[in-house]
């Protein structure tokens, strides 16, 4: 984001098209509103944008994160404090709704607040009035309020642990961010572009995904969303980079966890009673089991691309050699070819047998 702008998004999946149509109409009213997702959906990309698309665009848009703070800090951080409120409080410091006057608030994590800072911001939202820390004297502000959260909050409100009344105040119109395995078309484009940002980062070529990582990522499940798609995209392409290989870059589990090793210590005795040896690199692995959610097409799809990616790079993209290495003829690898979208210069192209010689 630069300067004024609104935040790129990215995205031609409709589920994730509609969501941004919400905010669009939703951003020129100047009413307080929630933005609902799972972690790494993008929450606080869409509240900028909702802010840069509404009447307050050239105003602060502030961002607060309740959950990194207590109780006494936050209420501070969002209402400022006076001389003396508490130990160590030598000046009057401004809050964040003082510092957000004609713009908008981010509140992420809205469903940690306590109940008492949920009161305070019950009156700034309603009547734009709050005191400072430790003050007696009421001020105004005039400041757009968006929450966001991950968690379900009529639920907590029904369970006394979010304010009933807050929430009527907040939720004028809510926002539910799809997560991204309810947008598979966009997979393999937000992995395309995060890995070309890391390649221009370490100033080299990106020579793209291969079609059988380009189906394991979209066959996974992705808890962690967008955020853990980039993590992952751009540590599999640092990886590759580094290892300078010239061939498309190729799904390896190893990047989705990079604690994982064999060597990765156990949280506790009591946690892990009885570790597993580590698996010797010698050992051939069993196939991985087949996931029942995932559709059977698209992980006969996996496995395919799987087979031919590790038979071009083996054999340095001659297809005529990963033909053989399959067991497969020439005109049979080609039409797996075909059948997954390789392109025309997918590997070395198998000399043509030559015609049979007839007797008449």
């Amino acid at each position: 984001m630069i300067g004024n702008q609104s935040p790129q998004l990215i995205g031609e999946d409709p589920a994730w098209l509609e969501a941004q149509e919400h905010v669009s109409r939703l951003a020129p009213l100047d009413r307080p509103c929630l933005i609902i997702g799972e972690r790494g959906t993008g929450k606080e990309l869409i509240g900028e944008r909702m802010h840069f698309l509404s009447r307050r665009w050239d105003g602060p848009f502030v961002k607060v994160n309740c959950a990194a703070l207590s109780e006494q800090l936050l209420d501070s951080e969002l209402f400022g404090h006076e001389r003396g409120a508490f130990t160590g409080a030598t000046e009057r410091r401004l809050g964040r709704f003082e510092l957000a006057n004609g713009g908008t608030l981010f509140l992420d994590e809205i469903a940690t607040a306590s109940m008492q800072v949920q009161e305070k911001l019950l009156r700034v939202v309603e009547y734009g009035e709050f005191q400072r820390l430790g003050g007696e004297k009421v001020h105004t502000t005039d400041v757009r309020v968006v929450a966001a959260t991950n968690v379900d909050l009529p639920s907590k409100a029904s369970s006394g642990e979010f304010r009933a009344d807050l929430l009527d105040r907040l939720a004028f119109d809510v926002v539910t961010l799809p997560p991204l395995r309810a947008r598979p078309a966009d997979i393999s484009l937000l992995a395309d572009f995060f890995a070309r940002r890391m390649a221009r980062e370490m100033a080299e070529d990106f020579p793209g995904f291969a079609p059988s990582a380009i189906a394991a990522m979209e066959a996974h499940a992705w808890p962690g969303n967008v955020r853990e798609l980039r993590n992952f995209a751009q540590r599999v392409t640092y990886r590759a980079i580094a290892n300078h290989s010239p061939d498309p870059v190729q799904f390896d589990p190893a990047a989705l966890d990079p604690f994982a090793s064999p060597w990765r210590p156990a949280a506790s005795l009591a946690d892990n009673p009885h570790p597993a040896p580590a698996r010797s690199s010698q050992t051939p692995l069993a196939p991985p089991p087949p996931v029942l959610d995932i559709p059977f097409e698209d992980q006969i799809r996996l496995f395919e691309t799987s087979l031919i990616d590790t038979a071009l790079s083996a054999h340095e993209g001659h297809q005529g050699k990963a033909a053989k290495a399959l067991g497969l003829s020439y005109h049979q690898f080609r039409g797996l070819l075909k059948k997954h979208g390789y392109g025309k210069g997918a590997g070395k192209p198998a000399p043509e047998p030559k015609a049979p010689i007839r007797s008449m």
